[in-house]
């Protein structure tokens, strides 16, 4: 499957420069499908992003309380062809000029997935490119490499509306997994209590996912704290994760809270800012405490050198809440660690991580191939090698 030789003769050309020289290409063009975004974008050799395009289906489905795989994969049907070429439009380049293409095919939506794929083979056919097969999650987790100088191995913490894990990153194509999600995902948990709490019956939230309505609901609490929620898996010495517990528990201090003020059926708490806000601190407890067990872990086994320069990288879409952006790096500090997060409107799915992982990925010769039948969708798949029962036997307590 893959083939070396199309990057060998790239780097005959540039061997004596140094990195920060090296030509614009390889030019990758990156298609993401795996959900309900429909991405493409070119990324040169150094970073660069060339254009970019993305049709977004948020607002589609908010009116359907979620995502549902049929009417995402119909969006993508309709909209990958101008998503692309909108892209190339704004590259000022052709397919003709591309050194390779890019795609999602593991993990995500089996129905979405299939309709970037079909695409790209379509188009890799049609002008003799070669093909790069990008794991989702890989992708998401190598993205701050694009604008920020993180040498590998570093910690990674992924938390989006569909994902939640730690892994440790050695190289494009070697990940740990040293703890995931046991139920929900922290994207997911926030959009169910933003529902829960009818935050959308308000115009300043009307149009914002629940992460962000709650977010920015929290911003404003006079009384953080009134609401009581206990630290989930707090007794676990693991990385594991677990939102349902939180999710749960806000969900009774709403219940309680309809049953005494006698509210109307669409009406939305009084100190629904104060719940917010509890409940987002929590979130960020969650995760600083147990990534603050993965650094030690990789201390203890010596994964991460104490000559190395350490970093911690957050990615996905929960990235871009502040709130536990800061609570997690405040915590990371103490371990001399450097985190840092891609630019915003990268944390989100997109074509540009597609792409980007391209280009590690051909500049490594790794997974690059013109057997097109041998690449296929894969709808889940776990991330890396998992040392979960390793972190479990190490037994480390938090500090938190």
């Amino acid at each position: 499957m893959f083939k070396v030789s199309i990057c060998s003769r790239y780097f005959a050309a540039s061997f004596s420069r140094s990195y920060s020289k090296i030509p614009d290409r390889p030019w990758i063009l990156g298609i993401e499908t795996s959900c309900d975004d429909s991405g493409a974008a070119i990324v040169s050799g150094n970073g660069t992003v060339l254009g970019d395009c993305i049709h977004s289906q948020q607002n589609s489905h908010l009116k359907f309380g979620g995502i549902i795989p049929p009417v995402a994969q119909d969006f993508h049907r309709l909209h990958i062809d101008n998503v692309v070429q909108e892209t190339f439009r704004r590259s000022d380049i052709d397919c003709s000029q591309l050194d390779a293409i890019a795609v999602t095919n593991r993990p995500g939506l089996p129905l979405s997935l299939i309709v970037g794929l079909r695409y790209a083979k379509y188009l890799a056919r049609k002008y003799r490119k070669p093909i790069i097969p990008i794991h989702h999650m890989e992708a998401h987790a190598l993205m701050a490499r694009m604008t920020n100088k993180v040498p590998f191995p570093f910690l990674c913490i992924l938390i989006s509306g569909g994902h939640s894990l730690l892994t440790l990153v050695k190289s494009t194509s070697q990940f740990y997994l040293l703890g995931e999600t046991l139920d929900d995902a922290p994207g997911e948990a926030f959009d169910k209590i933003a529902r829960r709490l009818k935050l959308r019956n308000l115009p300043e939230y009307a149009w914002r996912s629940g992460g962000r309505s709650i977010e920015q609901a929290a911003m404003s609490s006079d009384n953080p704290r009134k609401y009581d929620f206990p630290l989930p898996l707090s007794h676990y010495r693991d990385c594991q994760f677990s939102f349902a517990g939180l999710k749960n528990t806000a969900t009774r201090h709403i219940l309680q809270q309809e049953r005494e003020l006698d509210l109307d059926p669409d009406a939305v708490l009084p100190d629904y800012q104060d719940l917010c806000a509890g409940f987002l601190n929590a979130a960020a407890r969650h995760i600083s405490q147990r990534t603050q067990r993965a650094i030690r872990f990789c201390e203890k086994e010596k994964l991460i050198g104490s000559d190395d320069a350490k970093f911690l990288v957050i990615s996905g879409g929960v990235a871009c809440n502040d709130a536990i952006f800061n609570t997690v790096s405040n915590m990371a500090k103490g371990f001399g660690y450097t985190t840092v997060r891609p630019e915003r409107q990268h944390c989100t799915d997109n074509g540009i991580m597609i792409a980007w992982n391209g280009v590690e990925k051909f500049l490594v010769g790794e997974d690059v191939t013109m057997d097109y039948a041998s690449v296929d969708i894969v709808g889940k798949t776990k991330l890396g090698t998992s040392l979960i029962e390793k972190v479990k036997s190490a037994n480390i307590p938090s500090k938190c």
